[in-house]
């Protein structure tokens, strides 16, 4: 970390600083990063090559719409500084750009600056889909960040029942008179870890637990002060979590549908998933606002995430969910893609010629590359 400007909230940083750091750093002094994902434990250059968005989305857009530059080292070893106004093509292809144009060195992010380490809020329960969209529909303006846990083996009138967290960081006057008197700090806890492989999910537990879990939110709508890390981050909190899926491990898929297909695009995959038997615990529902790369993931409408154990079919399986989602405008997100076909990436990217052409003029031999840019075929001949 480099220099910080208390007034302004701007950050200057080295690519490498994870966002655990800013906020063991920065959370005490009152400022939060405007935008983090579902961990932590991510550097923000890879945050940003990634466009990383988070549980405000619909708010505040991606992590690159509160980065103000970036210095980048190109395949010639020049390093440009790229911003909205300076090198802004490449400023746009490097922002989702999965690492493809060159090396991030530093950039100048602005933090936002939060009263309390806690959040103010709902647990809204939701019946089904329409119930869920309804209720992100209605708290939209009221709350900046909101997220849902998803019941992916509901069916019929049931299907997609979820529980909304929303909520806005609390200001002293929210916070309960005990927690008011250190608003910055939270109780440490407890960090389980889960010691060798072993493949708990399967379709009888995760029906289980989606049933107790749905079941122990008896309120339709209850007031809720969370901590930080319990809202932004539960799975950090759990060492070695993936050993839940036994030593084959897991895919997370993560699509999202234009706002005109998202209803129906969550129901049509929703069902499928139902049918096939591959539910997950970790099912994410989300809203989304603009994007913001060439190759960024985020566009406005609804975004599912669920975490599938690798089982026989499975690749097969997922390629029929990327067809329902590609007929209905949606894509799949290339941070969390480990399989799907060049033919449906180019489908499912608009700007990849735009993306090419600045990819060409910053890297023309295709020095910087990787296993899915190889398999994506993301470079023109």
């Amino acid at each position: 970390m480099l220099s910080f400007d208390a007034s302004s909230g701007l950050l200057r940083c080295e690519a490498g600083v994870t966002i655990a750091e800013l906020i063991d750093v920065f959370l005490p002094r009152g400022f939060f990063p405007p935008v983090t994902p579902g961990t932590r434990f991510v550097t923000l250059g890879g945050s940003v090559a990634a466009d990383v968005h988070g549980k405000n989305h619909h708010r505040d857009s991606s992590l690159a719409s509160h980065v103000t530059w970036f210095d980048l080292m190109v395949a010639s070893g020049e390093v440009l500084r790229c911003s909205r106004e300076e090198n802004s093509a490449l400023f746009w292809a490097t922002v989702g750009g999965m690492g493809l144009t060159g090396v991030i060195l530093e950039l100048e992010l602005r933090m936002r600056r939060v009263e309390s380490a806690y959040l103010d809020g709902e647990l809204i329960r939701a019946g089904n889909v329409d119930a869920a969209i309804e209720a992100f529909e209605r708290t939209d303006a009221q709350y900046g960040y909101s997220v849902a846990w998803i019941d992916c083996n509901s069916i019929k009138s049931a299907l997609g029942r979820s529980i909304l967290n929303v909520g806005n960081f609390a200001t002293l006057e929210q916070l309960p008179r005990n927690l008011a008197q250190n608003p910055l700090s939270t109780k440490p806890k407890l960090s389980p870890f889960v010691p060798f492989d072993f493949p708990a999910v399967n379709s009888l537990t995760v029906r289980a637990f989606n049933a107790v879990n749905y079941a122990f939110h008896r309120e339709k709508v209850a007031h809720t002060i969370f901590d930080w890390d319990s809202f932004f981050y539960p799975l950090d909190s759990i060492r070695n979590w993936p050993r839940i899926y036994g030593k084959r491990g897991f895919v997370q898929y993560q699509c999202v549908w234009p706002p005109e297909e998202s209803r129906a695009g969550l129901v049509e995959v929703l069902e499928a998933i139902t049918r096939s038997r591959r539910g997950s615990f970790l099912a994410v529902l989300k809203k989304f606002g603009a994007q913001d790369g060439l190759l960024s993931f985020p566009m406005p409408g609804y975004t599912l995430a669920i975490d599938f154990p690798v089982t026989d079919g499975m690749l097969e399986f997922l390629d029929s969910l990327d067809a329902m989602v590609l007929k209905r405008g949606g894509r799949v997100y290339l941070a969390k893609d480990a399989r799907m076909s060049p033919e449906t990436f180019r489908a499912m990217y608009p700007n990849l010629g735009k993306w090419q052409a600045a990819k060409g003029v910053a890297d023309p031999e295709n020095r910087f590359s990787s296993s899915l840019s190889r398999r994506l075929r993301m470079y023109p001949a």
